[in-house]
C-alpha cells in the first residue's frame, strides 16, 4: 500500500537519505526545506521528489504546508521531523536569540508538524511519527546547550504522543544518530575528525543511508509493535 510520507529538512544530508529511502519503501514522498532553494531544485531533479517551502518554526505556516501537501499528494501518514539547525556556544556567551532559534526550530517544529497531522493519523487508525534527535541529546555535549536540550527533548516529546496515541494505530519514535559522514561533519578539521572517530568503536563515520533504513523500517507495517522508543545508530560511540 503506497503512502504519503513528509520529511522535514528533506534536501540534503540525513533528511535527503531518509527521504530516499522511504521513496525506495514504496511511499510517496515529499519534503520540507526553508532556505536553500538550489539544494531543493538540485534534489527534486536528481530524485523526483517534490520540494515544499515553509519555516516549520511557524505554526500556522506548518498548518498550511501540510493542508498543501495533503491536498496534492493525499493524507500524511508517516511524518519525520528531520529539521534543525545549530547556533553553538559556550552558556555562559549564548545568547537568548541563539537559544531561541535552535528550540523553535530543532523541538517547537516538531510539536507543530505533528500537531497539524495528528489528528488525521487517529482518525484513518494509521501513522507514523519518527523524530531524528542526536547522540549530544542523550549525552550533552560542550558549547551546545541549546542543541543537546531540544534534542533531548523530542524524546520526551515522543513518549508522550506514543503514550496517547498507541490504540489509535500511531506509532512514534526517536532514531538519534551519531557522527555521520554528511557535508558538515566532513568540513570539520581532519585533525578534530580523527578525534572525533577515534572515540567511535567501530572506528568510522555513520553514513546517512543507515539513517535512512532505519526511519524506513520504523514507518513500516513491521513496525507496528515498536513506540516511544529511542534507537541509537552512533557505532557504539555512547551506550544508553
Amino acid at each position: 500500500m503506497t503512502r504519503t510520507a513528509l520529511v522535514t529538512g528533506g534536501t540534503r544530508g540525513i533528511g535527503a537519505a531518509i527521504a530516499r529511502a522511504l521513496s525506495e519503501a514504496g511511499h510517496q514522498v515529499v519534503v520540507t526545506y526553508q532556505g536553500n532553494d538550489e539544494a531543493a531544485a538540485a534534489f527534486t531533479r536528481d530524485t523526483g521528489i517534490p520540494a515544499s517551502k515553509w519555516d516549520v518554526a511557524d505554526f500556522e505556516a506548518c498548518e498550511a504546508g501540510v493542508a498543501g501537501v495533503e491536498a496534492e499528494h493525499g493524507p500524511v501518514d508517516v511524518l519525520v521531523n528531520n529539521a534543525g539547525i545549530t547556533r553553538d556556544g559556550t552558556l555562559h556567551k549564548m545568547s537568548a536569540e541563539d537559544w531561541d532559534a535552535v528550540i523553535r526550530t530543532n523541538l517547537t517544529s516538531a510539536f507543530n508538524m505533528t500537531r497539524a497531522v495528528i489528528n488525521g493519523m487517529r482518525d484513518r487508525g494509521f501513522g507514523r511519527i519518527i523524530q531524528i534527535s542526536s547522540i549530544n541529546g542523550q549525552k550533552g555535549q560542550m558549547g551546545q546547550a541549546n542543541y543537546a536540550a531540544a534534542k533531548a527533548g523530542l524524546v520526551g516529546f515522543t513518549k508522550s504522543v506514543a503514550q496517547e496515541n498507541a490504540r489509535r494505530g500511531v506509532t512514534a519514535n526517536v532514531v538519534a544518530p551519531g557522527y555521520i559522514g554528511t557535508e558538515m561533519v566532513a568540513a570539520v578539521p581532519e585533525n578534530v575528525l580523527e578525534k572525533i572517530i577515534g572515540q567511535i568503536p567501530v572506528n568510522r563515520l555513520g553514513e546517512a543511508e543507515e539513517i535512512g533504513q532505519a526511519v524506513a523500517y520504523l514507518a513500516s507495517d513491521a513496525a507496528a509493535f515498536v513506540t516511544g522508543s529511542t534507537l541509537s545508530i552512533n557505532g557504539g560511540q555512547y551506550m544508553v
